[in-house]
This record gives C-alpha cells, structure tokens and sequence, in this order.
C-alpha cells in the first residue's frame, strides 16, 4: 500500500468517524448521550495520562467573576502569554494599562520546578435567545490546566498556589491607586453601600524628591519594607499586620507629602479620614472595616480634627467647659459647632488604632500628622499605637539640595555655600524653601533664584535676631518692674513696721505718765 492509499484511507475514516458522532449527537436521546459519553471518557482515562483542570471565569449562582480566573489571567499576562502568539487586550478596572492576555483556543507552555505543563484559554458560545436573558445565556471564558498525572501532588498543592500568588502580585502592581475619603453617614445606603468615595491617587511625591536627610530617609524606606515583608512575622509574635507613624512638626515642614511618599514607595491606597464627619465611635470602626488591605489610613492634624487631647481634664477644666458650653460665642470660637454632633471619643480613636477591630484585615498603616505634638494625650501616642515617631524639621543643607536639584536641575554652585551658611542658624520650611527657589518667570535661571533665597534666608535670620532682642529686652523690663514692685513693697513693709514701733513707744510714755500720775 503506497503513502497516498494510506492517507486517503486515513481521511476516509477520520470523515466515517466524524459522520458517526454527527449523528450520535443529532439523533440519540440526551439521557443516552450522557451516559455513553460519561462511559467513553472512563475508557479514555484508563490510557490518557494527563490531567486537567478548569477555571472557569464566572462562578456562582449570580455569575461572579472568579478571583481564581482573575489571578491566573494574570499570571499568563506577566509569565506565559509572553510566548502566546494571538493574545487579546482588554481594558480592565482599575488596572493603569491594557491587560493582555491570551485569545480563545491559544495554548501555551509553562515549567515549574522542571514540570512541563500546558495553559489553554477557551471559550464556549451559548445559544442566546433574543427574548429573555438568563445566567445560562452567557458565553463562557475558561482556563484549562494540562499535566501529567505523575505531578499531581506538586501541581495540586505548590504550582497553583504559586500562580495565585503571583496572580495577586501582578494586579497589585498593575492596579491604579486610590484616594478615599469618607462619606457622610447620611449617605450610606443600601443602593450605595459604599462608606468611602474616590479619586486615582496621582501624587507626584516620592522619596528622591522629598526633602529630608538622606540617612532619615534610608532609616523610614527600610523600615516601610521591613512591614510590607513582615506577614510571617507578625503572625508569629501574634500581632496585628499594622504599623504606626506619627509624623509631627512646624507648618510647611512636609508631613503630607511624606504621606504621599510613602504611598508610591509601598504602592499603596490612601484613606483620609475626616474625624469632624463621623458621628461616633461605631461609625468609626465601620469606616475602618470598610478599607482595603494594602492602604495607609492618615488622620492629618488630629490635634485639630477634634476635641480628643481633653478627655482627660482636672475638675477645674470640666467647670470651665461647661461655661464654655452655656456661651455659644465660645463655643463656636472653639469649634465646638462645627463638631457638635461628632460622638467620636479618645478611647474610640485608640480602639480605631490598636484595638481589637485593627486587626480586621492585614498590611495596613495608620498616620497621625500634628503640629504640635506636646498636646496629644501619651496613650494616643505611645509605642505600640504609633510605632515610629518621625520628626519633621526645617530645612537643612541636605534638603536643600534635593530641592535645587528638583525645582532648578543643579547639583551644585558657587552660591551653595552661602546658603549653607545661612541655614545652619535659621529655621526656614522646606516649603519656603521651596517657594523662593521656584522660578517665577522664564527670565529669571538659577543663579537669580538661588540670590532671592539667600536674600530671604538673611531677612528671616535678621528677623529672628530683631525678636530675640526684643524678647531679652521685654525679659529684662519684666524683671526689673518685678525688682521695682518688690523693692517698693519691701519699702512698704519698712515703713509701716516704724510706725509700729512709734506707736509703741508713744504708748509705753503715756502708761509711765499714767501711772507717775
């Protein structure tokens, strides 16, 4: 038999073959087919030494989209898809770019601890009716996973958990970054469950342009990934998944954009909670069941959100705020109208950071941002709540440079050691700092930004210097009227103790006369 009679014969009977099954599915009852089918693919499995897994990509009775087909879609993305030929793009949600992925009917090859295993993307087409819509009309998107039953054991137990992982990973990386703040209790609803509205969080902020001594920066961009890495740990000495930063210091000092900083750095939502909004301590823990994981919760300026560092008042303090309570002029000059309905309490706050209902969740970080840190109760503060304690200064010479290097693109310059001169004994903001370097037309380069700084840094310094003497002179006036005040009641004591003795010596005559008498 020549290869020509033998190819011919082969298609004969592939063409017999698939006449058969065309009418075995056309003609043979439903309930028969199913159970020759089921029988057929026993048989098969007998000499078949694969196995195979599917991921559908809706799962449930309302169709929900599978975190496990979403994690895998990922995976191929990152891994396998690259040695795809016909892939698809799609435009996912909340995903910063186009998700590519592979086209139906594509099949690629992956290898995982020297395993061999096959991804392959299918589609199956419904027969949808024109006049009703059911989950069942839907078409169907799958993966199927092919391996060689002799790996089960490592397929079932580490590479899926391994591409799950990694899945996660990715749309971590590929996600669009939010910035939440929270509504009005009087706006959760059942249509809109939601606690927290949003915006992409596009703060152009990192720790290469923040101004700050680079061994302090080194020191927070270590610790932060110490965190992020941390699960493992954490769960090991039993606490929470969560940090604490406080960062406190003058206006203009850069406590925001380090929050910012930190954000990028870890990649990170941002949840900013406006405390003057929410009602009282339920809804507090309400909001904080509500955040994502990998979020930074920031409450900025809490000494001034509300009345939180009085809980803990002297008997005189309470009787001076109940006046204060009866005098609405007061009142509203405290704020207390604004926040009048707010309920949130200081053992709230502290429960919000560090209590039991912190631990609903994992990899979060908590940042409270103040001026005036002296005036926070120590239990808010303390280690444990606020782990870390970060300083915010003025601007020193370190700083500045990053700021010439990101407002004026210069590494250096003649005028630098002026400047440096300067700041050692003034204290200017970074922000100021920043504002004087930044140019103000396009006439104006570098050198005349750096002479309007040097200019201002000599005028703040001049002014310090003008305040001091007039504190040392306001100082040296008080303490001389004390000395006058002192040196006249003491003339006042003198004067009255003569005219006590005098008294007494005219009385001591008159009894000698008496009695002469």
């Amino acid at each position: 038999m020549t290869a020509l009679e033998m190819w011919g014969n082969l298609g004969s009977f592939i063409a017999a073959l698939m006449f058969a099954w065309a009418m075995f599915r056309q003609y043979f009852p439903p309930q028969l087919r199913m159970h020759v089918e089921a029988y057929a693919q026993k048989a098969v499995g007998h000499v078949y030494p694969y196995v195979q897994i599917k991921f559908p990509e809706f799962t449930g009775e309302w169709l929900e989209r599978g975190e496990a087909y979403t994690a895998i879609q990922n995976y191929l993305t990152r891994s396998a898809s690259a040695r795809a030929k016909r892939l698809k793009a799609e435009s996912v949600k909340d995903s910063m770019s186009l998700v590519l992925s592979m086209d139906e009917n594509e099949e690629v090859i992956d290898e995982f601890e020297g395993v061999k295993l096959w991804w392959s993307s299918s589609l199956i087409v419904s027969q949808k009716s024109p006049f009703s819509w059911s989950p069942s009309s839907e078409d169907r998107r799958f993966y199927r996973l092919t391996f060689h039953r002799s790996h089960r054991d490592l397929i079932t137990g580490s590479y899926i958990k391994h591409v799950l992982e990694k899945g996660k990973v990715v749309a971590a990386d590929n996600r669009q970054r939010k910035l939440f703040t929270n509504n009005p209790s009087s706006n959760w609803s059942y249509h809109k469950p939601s606690k927290w509205s949003h915006v992409a969080f596009k703060h152009p902020s990192t720790f290469d342009t923040l101004a700050m001594e680079p061994s302090k920066k080194r020191e927070i961009m270590n610790d932060l990934l110490k965190f992020q890495r941390g699960k493992e740990y954490y769960e090991r000495i039993g606490k929470a998944w969560k940090r604490g930063y406080l960062l406190y210091g003058p206006p203009g000092t850069g406590k925001s954009t380090m929050t910012a900083a930190m954000a990028n750095f870890l990649n990170y939502d941002v949840y900013d909670v406006e405390l003057t909004t929410v009602k009282d301590n339920t809804e507090l823990r309400k909001l904080l069941i509500d955040t994502s994981e990998k979020a930074i919760i920031v409450i900025e300026d809490i000494d001034c959100s509300l009345d939180l560092t009085g809980q803990r008042k002297t008997k005189k303090q309470e009787k001076d705020d109940d006046g204060e309570k009866a005098d609405p002029v007061k009142r509203m000059a405290k704020g207390g109208e604004e926040s009048k309905d707010s309920k949130v309490t200081l053992s709230g706050l502290l429960n919000f950071s560090d209590g039991l209902w912190s631990a609903c969740g994992g990899e979060r970080i908590i940042v409270f941002t103040t001026n005036f840190v002296e005036k926070l109760d120590p239990a808010l503060i303390r280690r444990g709540r606020m782990d870390k304690h970060i300083e915010m200064l003025y601007c020193c010479f370190e700083s500045f440079k990053v700021l010439a290097r990101n407002y004026l693109g210069i590494e250096s310059h003649p005028l630098f050691t002026s400047v440096r001169q300067l700041l050692e004994g003034t204290e200017m903001t970074p922000a100021d700092v920043a504002e004087n370097l930044m140019p103000k037309s396009d006439d104006e380069d570098e050198e005349a930004c750096l002479e309007g700084l040097i200019k201002a840094l000599e005028k703040v310094k001049e002014d310090a210097r003008k305040k001091s003497e007039e504190e040392k002179a306001a100082a040296a006036e008080a303490e001389a009227t004390a000395a006058r005040a002192m040196a006249q009641e003491e003339g006042q004591q003198t004067s009255s103790a003569g005219e006590q003795e005098k008294g007494g010596r005219g009385c001591a005559e008159e009894v000698k006369e008496n009695g002469v008498l």
